[in-house]
């Protein structure tokens, strides 16, 4: 029976989030390895919510979302990046950044497609590309800076590339682009039908003074750019699913005909929460500095253990390297840190198509105190 049935991702398992968080739910180790802080939503923001739902914002929203959060958002980018993007035409409301990273990718992408993407890479990355018939060009980053060759990117490129999918700052690798990569990035691809698929859903969890670089600051790329952003993420709020893209109309065009087809419109009354939410610049501006605390006090207390630690501009996640600690591979020693440690982590080589090996896990400091204290001291016993 099983033979009448075309497996259009073969090889394709359980996700290693849902793999490792349900391992750590088995096993009840403290949880730092799916993406998703363990504090709670900001109770304004909840209230907002309750507000609007007693108010009868319930039904459909508008396909490319609710005016007033398309607007809050435009008027975001223009005080952020002193850009100016139609509410109307060039931003779209997503069921995550996830779905908006998936639709952009079936709607550029046909059969026989390059897309240059590098890895390590956020996993939804290439099952989507897959599925739209595309072919995936991978360029590897390594430890410690996971920096971009861009002689190498030079050396991919040629008349079938498609979309080069860039995230910054980067999930796992912990990098951000600078103005030089995006420059270098706007003359490689200046003259071609390439698109820029730009995933920046940790746009305000950056550190140590940096600046987000988005690459909606570079009018060069404009025609070419759809840039992806998170709600969850930024809010805390990751079971919302609730995000948006970014774009030039011609392409918005594009992305909204699959878009309508996939989820047509987002979850209605945290829409209009949002965008009322988005009025106090606060609730976003002073969110680097809050999880550069917690990075900061996860990393020292870690400063004297048998952990090597990667340093990360940017995202809610660090990567440690354990090489001193043992030989195993990372999977094997993810499960085992999980099952005799209690601690939960995802291993690095997850985020390689070919799972390169390098001796690191992945651990999410996005969480309270308490757990981070905790997560410390069993990681501490580790000899």
């Amino acid at each position: 029976m099983e033979n009448l049935y075309h497996d259009k991702l073969p090889g394709t398992g359980t996700s290693i989030f849902a793999v490792m968080s349900g391992l750590a739910r088995q096993t009840g180790a403290v949880n730092l390895s799916q993406g998703f802080p363990d504090f709670d939503v900001s109770p304004e923001l909840i209230d907002l919510v309750y507000k609007f739902m007693r108010e009868g914002k319930n039904q459909y929203a508008p396909m490319p979302g609710v005016p007033e959060l398309t607007q809050a958002v435009s008027n975001k980018i223009k005080k952020l990046y002193d850009k100016t993007y139609h509410p109307d035409t060039e931003i779209t409301v997503t069921a995550g950044a996830t779905q908006a990273l998936f639709t952009a990718i079936q709607a550029f992408v046909s059969s026989g497609d390059e897309v240059i993407m590098f890895e390590p890479a956020y996993d939804s990355y290439l099952p989507s590309v897959k599925l739209a018939g595309g072919k995936p060009v991978f360029i590897r980053l390594e430890k410690p800076d996971f920096r971009i060759d861009w002689n190498k990117v030079k050396e991919k490129i040629n008349d079938k590339t498609r979309l080069i999918i860039v995230n910054t700052p980067n999930n796992p690798g912990g990098y951000v682009l600078t103005e030089n990569d995006w420059k270098i990035l706007a003359g490689l691809t200046e003259n071609t039908r390439i698109i820029i698929l730009s995933d920046e859903v940790y746009e305000h969890i950056i550190f140590d003074g940096l600046s987000h670089e988005s690459g909606m600051k570079y009018p060069q790329l404009r025609e070419r750019l759809m840039a992806v952003f998170s709600f969850g993420k930024t809010f805390h709020a990751t079971g919302w699913k609730t995000g948006y893209v970014v774009s030039d109309e011609r392409l918005m065009n594009l992305f909204r005909k699959v878009h309508q087809f996939n989820v047509f419109s987002v979850n209605t009354p945290m829409q209009y929460a949002l965008a009322e939410y988005l009025k106090n610049e606060s609730n976003y501006l002073t969110l680097p500095a809050f999880y550069q605390a917690k990075r900061d006090f996860f990393t020292a207390q870690l400063k004297d253990s048998r952990w090597k630690i990667i340093p990360t501009s940017g995202t809610y996640f660090i990567l440690m390297d354990y090489s001193a600690i043992s030989d195993e591979n990372e999977f094997d020693f993810a499960v085992r840190l999980t099952k005799e440690f209690g601690v939960a982590s995802i291993p690095l080589s997850s985020f390689y198509h070919d799972k390169f090996e390098q001796s690191c896990l992945r651990f999410c400091f996005a969480k309270k105190e308490e757990t981070l204290r905790k997560a410390v001291a069993l990681l501490k016993e580790i000899r």
